[in-house]
Protein backbone atom coordinates (compact mmCIF):
# COMPACT_ATOMS: atom_id res chain seq x y z
CA UNK A 1 0.00 0.00 0.00
CA UNK A 2 1.44 3.56 -1.21
CA UNK A 3 2.64 5.28 1.91
CA UNK A 4 0.96 9.30 1.61
CA UNK A 5 2.80 12.33 1.98
CA UNK A 6 2.76 14.12 5.61
CA UNK A 7 1.38 17.51 4.94
CA UNK A 8 3.92 18.75 6.84
CA UNK A 9 6.83 16.80 5.05
CA UNK A 10 9.44 19.21 2.86
CA UNK A 11 8.39 19.53 -0.62
CA UNK A 12 9.93 17.75 -3.18
CA UNK A 13 12.80 18.69 -4.82
CA UNK A 14 12.26 20.45 -8.48
CA UNK A 15 12.85 18.23 -11.48
CA UNK A 16 15.79 19.35 -13.21
CA UNK A 17 15.46 21.87 -16.20
CA UNK A 18 15.10 20.39 -19.40
CA UNK A 19 17.68 20.16 -21.33
CA UNK A 20 18.08 22.97 -24.45
CA UNK A 21 17.18 21.93 -27.51
CA UNK A 22 20.18 21.99 -30.27
CA UNK A 23 20.09 24.96 -32.37
CA UNK A 24 20.74 23.65 -35.94
CA UNK A 25 23.42 26.08 -38.02
CA UNK A 26 20.43 26.71 -40.69
CA UNK A 27 17.88 27.54 -38.15
CA UNK A 28 20.64 29.83 -36.77
CA UNK A 29 21.84 31.43 -40.26
CA UNK A 30 18.10 31.79 -41.76
CA UNK A 31 16.46 32.65 -37.81
CA UNK A 32 18.83 35.80 -37.92
CA UNK A 33 16.69 37.15 -40.57
CA UNK A 34 13.21 36.68 -39.75
CA UNK A 35 13.43 36.58 -36.14
CA UNK A 36 16.93 37.97 -34.72
CA UNK A 37 15.93 38.77 -31.18
CA UNK A 38 14.68 34.78 -30.25
CA UNK A 39 17.44 33.14 -32.48
CA UNK A 40 20.15 35.86 -30.82
CA UNK A 41 18.31 34.55 -27.08
CA UNK A 42 18.15 31.10 -28.36
CA UNK A 43 22.05 31.29 -28.80
CA UNK A 44 22.95 33.10 -25.93
CA UNK A 45 26.10 31.54 -24.22
CA UNK A 46 26.44 29.05 -26.76
CA UNK A 47 29.50 28.71 -28.38
CA UNK A 48 29.71 28.04 -32.53
CA UNK A 49 32.80 27.67 -33.57
CA UNK A 50 32.14 25.19 -35.82
CA UNK A 51 29.26 27.60 -37.81
CA UNK A 52 31.05 30.70 -37.78
CA UNK A 53 34.15 28.64 -39.12
CA UNK A 54 32.19 27.18 -41.89
CA UNK A 55 30.38 30.61 -42.68
CA UNK A 56 33.87 32.45 -43.10
CA UNK A 57 34.62 29.75 -45.35
CA UNK A 58 31.71 29.90 -47.44
CA UNK A 59 31.98 33.85 -47.39
CA UNK A 60 35.81 33.59 -48.03
CA UNK A 61 35.27 31.48 -51.02
CA UNK A 62 32.20 33.44 -52.41
CA UNK A 63 34.41 36.89 -52.31
CA UNK A 64 37.09 35.32 -53.83
CA UNK A 65 34.87 34.10 -56.86
CA UNK A 66 33.56 37.50 -57.17
CA UNK A 67 37.05 38.61 -57.98
CA UNK A 68 38.57 39.32 -61.87
CA UNK A 69 41.62 37.93 -60.43
CA UNK A 70 40.96 35.02 -59.49
CA UNK A 71 39.28 33.52 -62.79
CA UNK A 72 42.41 35.89 -64.71
CA UNK A 73 44.58 33.27 -62.11
CA UNK A 74 42.10 30.31 -63.00
CA UNK A 75 42.95 30.62 -66.64
CA UNK A 76 46.47 30.30 -66.07
CA UNK A 77 46.16 27.80 -63.79
CA UNK A 78 43.47 26.74 -61.88
CA UNK A 79 45.97 24.72 -58.84
CA UNK A 80 47.54 28.06 -57.85
CA UNK A 81 43.68 30.04 -58.40
CA UNK A 82 42.68 27.77 -55.95
CA UNK A 83 45.73 27.92 -53.47
CA UNK A 84 45.53 31.46 -53.65
CA UNK A 85 41.07 31.12 -52.65
CA UNK A 86 42.69 28.96 -49.79
CA UNK A 87 44.87 31.50 -48.45
CA UNK A 88 42.44 34.07 -48.47
CA UNK A 89 40.26 32.07 -46.37
CA UNK A 90 42.59 31.46 -43.44
CA UNK A 91 43.19 34.67 -43.73
CA UNK A 92 39.63 35.74 -43.42
CA UNK A 93 39.16 33.28 -40.47
CA UNK A 94 42.00 34.87 -38.80
CA UNK A 95 40.65 38.74 -39.16
CA UNK A 96 36.75 37.58 -38.26
CA UNK A 97 38.52 35.82 -34.91
CA UNK A 98 40.43 39.36 -34.38
CA UNK A 99 37.18 41.01 -35.22
CA UNK A 100 35.22 38.93 -32.81
CA UNK A 101 37.89 39.28 -29.56
CA UNK A 102 37.94 43.11 -30.03
CA UNK A 103 34.33 43.00 -29.59
CA UNK A 104 34.43 41.23 -26.36
CA UNK A 105 37.34 43.07 -24.76
CA UNK A 106 35.44 46.30 -25.74
CA UNK A 107 32.21 45.06 -24.73
CA UNK A 108 33.76 43.85 -20.92
CA UNK A 109 35.29 47.39 -21.14
CA UNK A 110 32.30 49.02 -21.22
CA UNK A 111 31.07 46.86 -18.08
CA UNK A 112 29.33 43.35 -19.96
CA UNK A 113 29.66 40.43 -18.56
CA UNK A 114 29.38 37.90 -21.61
CA UNK A 115 31.80 34.70 -21.91
CA UNK A 116 34.09 34.55 -24.73
CA UNK A 117 33.01 32.14 -26.74
CA UNK A 118 29.81 32.53 -27.30
CA UNK A 119 30.80 36.66 -28.12
CA UNK A 120 33.03 36.28 -30.39
CA UNK A 121 31.69 32.81 -32.74
CA UNK A 122 28.17 34.92 -32.56
CA UNK A 123 29.78 37.78 -33.53
CA UNK A 124 31.25 36.19 -36.73
CA UNK A 125 27.93 34.46 -37.60
CA UNK A 126 26.47 37.57 -37.15
CA UNK A 127 28.75 39.52 -39.41
CA UNK A 128 29.09 36.47 -41.88
CA UNK A 129 25.76 35.89 -42.32
CA UNK A 130 24.27 39.01 -42.64
CA UNK A 131 26.46 39.60 -45.49
CA UNK A 132 25.90 36.39 -47.75
CA UNK A 133 23.24 38.25 -49.89
CA UNK A 134 25.72 40.88 -50.76
CA UNK A 135 28.60 37.88 -51.72
CA UNK A 136 26.11 36.21 -53.69
CA UNK A 137 25.29 39.16 -55.63
CA UNK A 138 28.59 40.17 -56.22
CA UNK A 139 29.53 36.52 -57.41
CA UNK A 140 27.40 37.30 -60.36
CA UNK A 141 27.80 40.48 -61.06
CA UNK A 142 30.37 43.48 -61.57
CA UNK A 143 31.24 44.66 -57.62
CA UNK A 144 30.26 48.38 -58.95
CA UNK A 145 26.43 47.60 -59.88
CA UNK A 146 23.55 48.89 -58.61
CA UNK A 147 22.09 45.62 -57.03
CA UNK A 148 25.69 45.30 -55.49
CA UNK A 149 25.71 48.29 -53.94
CA UNK A 150 22.21 48.21 -52.40
CA UNK A 151 22.27 44.65 -51.00
CA UNK A 152 26.09 46.25 -49.46
CA UNK A 153 24.74 49.11 -47.74
CA UNK A 154 21.13 47.11 -46.69
CA UNK A 155 23.08 44.22 -45.31
CA UNK A 156 25.60 46.61 -43.34
CA UNK A 157 22.50 48.13 -41.46
CA UNK A 158 20.97 44.99 -40.74
CA UNK A 159 24.49 43.50 -39.44
CA UNK A 160 25.40 46.55 -37.45
CA UNK A 161 21.65 46.18 -35.90
CA UNK A 162 22.30 42.39 -35.33
CA UNK A 163 25.68 43.15 -33.63
CA UNK A 164 24.56 45.05 -31.05
CA UNK A 165 21.76 42.98 -30.55
CA UNK A 166 24.19 40.24 -29.63
CA UNK A 167 26.00 42.50 -27.52
CA UNK A 168 23.26 43.63 -25.52
CA UNK A 169 22.11 40.21 -24.68
CA UNK A 170 25.43 38.66 -24.35
CA UNK A 171 26.88 40.86 -21.70
CA UNK A 172 23.49 42.70 -20.48
CA UNK A 173 24.61 46.23 -21.59
CA UNK A 174 22.10 48.88 -22.63
CA UNK A 175 21.65 50.05 -26.03
CA UNK A 176 24.05 52.78 -26.67
CA UNK A 177 26.92 50.65 -24.82
CA UNK A 178 26.32 47.91 -27.25
CA UNK A 179 26.16 49.73 -30.16
CA UNK A 180 29.35 51.46 -28.86
CA UNK A 181 31.13 48.18 -28.41
CA UNK A 182 30.78 47.10 -32.25
CA UNK A 183 30.95 50.17 -34.17
CA UNK A 184 34.58 50.42 -34.66
CA UNK A 185 34.81 46.98 -35.88
CA UNK A 186 31.78 47.24 -38.05
CA UNK A 187 32.85 50.35 -39.73
CA UNK A 188 36.18 49.29 -40.07
CA UNK A 189 35.25 45.87 -41.88
CA UNK A 190 32.28 47.07 -43.75
CA UNK A 191 35.02 50.33 -45.27
CA UNK A 192 37.21 47.22 -46.06
CA UNK A 193 35.19 44.72 -47.04
CA UNK A 194 31.88 45.90 -48.40
CA UNK A 195 33.07 49.28 -49.85
CA UNK A 196 36.67 48.75 -51.34
CA UNK A 197 38.39 52.18 -52.42
CA UNK A 198 38.93 49.77 -56.00
CA UNK A 199 34.93 49.31 -56.51
CA UNK A 200 33.96 53.19 -56.23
Amino acid sequence: MPVSASPHSPPAPHASAAPRRRLYWHRLFFGLWYRPVEILDEARDRSVWGAAAFLCLLCGALGTLGKDSFWEGWRVGPALALEAMAIADVVLVLASLLLGIATQAIARRLGGNGKFGPTVTLFVVVFWATDLPRLALDACLPGDSFPVRAAAWITSAFGYAFAALLIRGQHHLPTHKAVAAVSIQMLAAVALLKFPATTV
